[in-house]
């Protein structure tokens, strides 16, 4: 019993720790991309701590991630504007939902997460162009490059794949 109850508390501890790894590498990207002129939202920060929550931690806590990464972000650095940091949270919430449902049906993790990951880029570029329709965010409906997208894509899945276990989740 104590043995169940010390690896709950590693778990909680770690959680935690991951949690609030991601809390502040989101607050200093943006002074972390101007000290070494690399636009970091290009490589999705986001997506990879949301990415690496599925993988060291829950799937409770992957969603609590994919909804406070970009409020975080907010609150920090005043960017991404209301608009595009709810169009960001609905995208991650998205993208764990899919890949949870579809790695009942794949059974294959890099299928599920690949696939995941491209129906909710799918479903934030749409949503994205009818806010810059509606004028509710402005810029250019793709600025990071789609080859860059499919390298970060592909390179996600395939950490997935060799890191998820699905007793953890």
């Amino acid at each position: 019993m104590n043995e169940l109850a010390l690896n709950l508390s590693r778990t909680k501890i770690r959680t935690l720790l991951f949690d609030l790894f991601a809390i502040l590498f989101i607050a200093f990207a943006p002074a972390i991309s101007h000290m070494i002129a690399l636009p970091l939202y290009m490589l999705e920060p986001m997506r990879i701590l949301l990415i690496a929550s599925i993988v060291h931690t829950s799937r409770k806590n992957s969603y609590i991630i994919a909804l406070l990464l970009p409020v975080f972000s907010i609150i920090i650095s005043a960017h991404p504007s209301f608009y595009k940091a709810l169009l960001i949270s609905s995208e991650l919430l998205l993208n764990v939902f899919l890949f949870s449902l579809l790695l009942n049906y794949f059974k294959n993790t890099f299928a599920a997460i690949f696939t995941s990951i491209v129906i909710s880029k799918l479903f934030y570029y749409t949503a994205k162009f009818g806010m810059i329709s509606f004028g509710l965010i402005n810029g250019e409906l793709i600025s990071t490059p789609i080859y860059l997208q499919v390298i970060v894509t592909i390179l996600l899945s395939v950490y997935l794949f060799l890191f998820y276990k699905k007793e953890n989740n």
